[in-house]
């Protein structure tokens, strides 16, 4: 019964959707405002209707109806409840409908606000935003049904069909088979509806770009519109990466944080053409330049969407993270091509229209170098796709697939991020309009000082590899050059309202928080780049079998095997645990507790590391294989990662910096604020 309610909701919301699609035309060719409405209100019954068909998959799921065949695939009798409605985006079906809901959720929460400036843009961003959810509710309904259930032929075979075939009677499983355990890890509870989340965010601003093409405006009112709307996809996406990467490096036993795995990349690419465009939007609200620029990236970000999904469900990569084989790939790769190229077809029709009256008079000049960083984001895309492609390439034409390895990316990429902290450093300091060598010179040598400062005191420190010195210098630099700008700030603000530090800090990010919340994101990346660094650059690894007393070596660390205990929890499953005590230089720093945990449910394991985690380095142990207990042996291998500990520091700032950068302004000193960047715009 709640199997066809929730299928029946998926249906009508297809129906809606359509019928919305339908009435939002109508009412543009026929003038009547009355059937644009009557399609908003389509897309805003999508949501109740689409909350329906979720809470019917996770009532299945956490009632263990294993008749159902999703829930059979995705859970057991042993899962913790927690894990039962999270398994909701556990597996391939339940996932599309979780997209789908977030889709109808943003797109309906885009639907009520006041459209009375903009009522020309309501009617296209109500078809793209349903187009798009459309696409796939067919993609669950057609193919991906998760409310599928099994039956029992008379012959005894069991088959998965949604209606009941004749002569057959329901299926009941005594239980299920479990999430996989990899997927069990709290990061992969929070890492998809990231990712997600990040993924239909950038729907809405593709949505107006696509309405502004279609309806001919060309200002900036697009961009403002959508303009937090973009920050949070980013934010959201941008938390779903680094989640991915902790999940990695928890669960994995990779001994880090990120493999170059297609489905990593997959995720990343839209990461690039949204930061990309988050820089390029500046721009255009200040100078009104690059609109056909703007354009572009925004298509090509919700084509990497499309594209990353596509890539994650069609089980076309070989990948820890991709969901298995299915029939969805061909009419993704339709969908985007139809996407694509009709957006490209609205772009080149305004093309003209869309170019810019100012031109870019300095190559130094804040706008420049912006632009010069927007091709540098898109220099890794082209690496990042070339790399996720060529393997099918190379099936496609020699009946082979080639493996595209982490040297291939870091080697090509190494430069590229290199370049982006450099422009990090100077950006900031340059002005709109136009800038010269000695006005930089003179802003930037005091946090060059304290970067060279930083620098001299790693090589004392003993580092001399060339390249770690440098991506060290440029992180020091991007912190020096921002907190220098803090710092001026502050004082300046202090010298004309009295107050203490604190309280000119506050106001001062109260007053422009997009402009100093993104310093704090550019800290956050620079904080990123210094654990990128020690564990790429520095990580050692050794590895051996140890009886219980004997110890392994690695640098400064070694590590003592005290004992290995195995038995059986109480979720079904079997753990081997073992004990190890750390040692740094001679002085005990802890206990670590490495183990391997064995499903019974999903007969798979799953390895957890021990950590011993500080500001300077991790020492990370994995429990590799053991032995009859009557030995006791137990083989180990263990990772030294310098810094990475500053990476999952850094994302915390990051996600600081992201809302205060989203935070409102107040009105009259935005309206104060653009009245002046307009007299500057004609000074210039």
């Amino acid at each position: 019964m709640i199997a066809n309610i929730g299928y029946s909701a998926l249906v009508l919301t297809l129906l809606v959707s359509l019928y919305g699609i339908g009435a939002a035309l109508l009412g543009l060719r026929k003038n009547r405002p009355a059937l644009v409405d009557s399609a908003r209100n389509a897309m805003l019954l999508t949501f109740p209707l689409l909350t329906l068909s979720a809470l019917s998959i996770i009532y299945l799921l956490a009632t263990n109806h294993f008749e159902v065949e999703y829930v059979a695939s995705v859970t057991s009798r042993s899962m913790p409840m927690y894990l039962k409605v999270t398994a909701l985006w556990g597996g391939q079906a339940g996932s599309l409908v979780f997209w789908s809901w977030l889709m109808s959720a943003f797109a309906s929460a885009v639907t009520l606000r006041k459209w009375d400036r903009d009522r020309e843009f309501l009617p296209w961003v109500i078809v793209v935003s349903l187009v798009t959810l459309a696409f796939f509710l067919a993609l669950n309904i057609f193919v991906e049904n998760p409310f599928t259930r099994l039956w029992a032929l008379p012959s005894g075979q069991v088959i998965e069909k949604m209606l009941q075939p004749a002569g057959s009677s329901l299926y009941f499983p005594t239980d299920g088979r479990g999430l996989n355990p990899l997927l069990r890890h709290p990061g992969m509870i929070i890492h998809p509806p990231m990712l997600y989340l990040g993924f239909v965010s950038f729907v809405i601003p593709y949505a107006f770009a696509m309405a502004a093409l279609i309806t001919g405006r060309t200002d900036d009112r697009w961009i403002r519109l959508t303009r937090r709307w973009t920050l949070w996809a980013w934010m959201f996406l941008s938390l779903g990466l680094v989640l991915g990467g902790r999940w990695a490096y928890d669960v994995l036993g990779w001994g880090g944080y990120w493999g170059w795995d297609p489905v990593e990349i997959a995720a990343f690419m839209p990461w690039l053409t949204g930061t990309a465009f988050l820089h390029s939007v500046m721009i255009q609200e200040k100078r009104g330049m690059l609109k056909q620029w703007n354009m572009v990236l925004i298509i090509l970000t919700y084509a990497l969407v499309i594209f990353g999904t596509f890539l994650t469900r069609s089980g076309v990569l070989s990948s820890v993270h991709a969901f298995a084989q299915s029939a969805i790939g061909p009419l993704f790769f339709a969908f985007i091509g139809i996407t694509f190229t009709a957006s490209l077809s609205l772009l080149m029709q305004r093309w003209n229209v869309l170019k810019s009256k100012t031109q870019m008079t300095s190559m130094l000049s804040r706008e420049a170098l912006f632009l010069l960083n927007n091709l540098l984001f898109l220099g890794i895309l082209v690496v990042c796709f070339w790399g996720v492609i060529f393997p099918l390439i190379s099936e496609l034409f020699t009946g082979q697939k080639v493996t595209v390895g982490p040297p291939f990316y870091e080697r090509a990429n190494g430069p590229l991020m290199a370049g982006l902290l450099l422009l990090m450093t100077i950006a900031p300091l340059s002005a709109w309009g136009r800038s010269t060598w000695q006005t930089l010179g003179r802003a930037l040598w005091k946090p060059a000082v304290a970067a060279l400062v930083v620098l001299v005191a790693v090589i004392v420190a003993g580092i001399h590899n060339i390249y770690a010195l440098i991506g060290i210098f440029l992180a020091s630099l991007v912190i020096a050059v921002t907190l220098y700008e803090y710092g001026r700030g502050i004082f300046a603000r202090r010298k004309r309202h009295e107050g203490n530090l604190v309280i000119a800090f506050l106001n001062l990010t109260r007053r422009d928080p997009r402009r100093y919340g993104g310093y704090l994101v550019h800290i956050s990346m620079a904080m990123l780049a210094i654990g990128i660094v020690g564990i790429e650059m520095f990580q050692t690894e050794t590895q051996g079998t140890l009886s219980v007393g004997e110890s392994l070596t690695l640098g400064r660390y070694d590590m003592v095997y005290e004992e290995l205990a195995v038995f059986d929890a109480p979720d079904a499953r079997n753990v081997a645990r073992a004990v190890v005590s750390v040692y740094k230089d001679g002085e005990p720093v802890g206990e670590l507790y490495p183990r391997r945990d064995f499903f019974y449910d999903s007969q798979q394991p799953m390895t957890i590391p021990g950590v011993r985690s500080t500001l300077a380095d991790d020492f990370y142990v994995l429990l590799v294989d053991w032995e009859e207990i009557s030995t006791n042996n137990a083989t180990f291998k263990v990772y030294h990662n310098p810094l990475v500990k500053w990476m999952w520091l850094g994302s915390w700032v990051f996600v600081i910096g992201t809302l205060i950068s989203a935070w409102p302004e107040k009105e009259n000193s935005l309206v104060t604020k653009r009245s002046r960047q307009r007299v500057a715009a004609v000074v210039d």
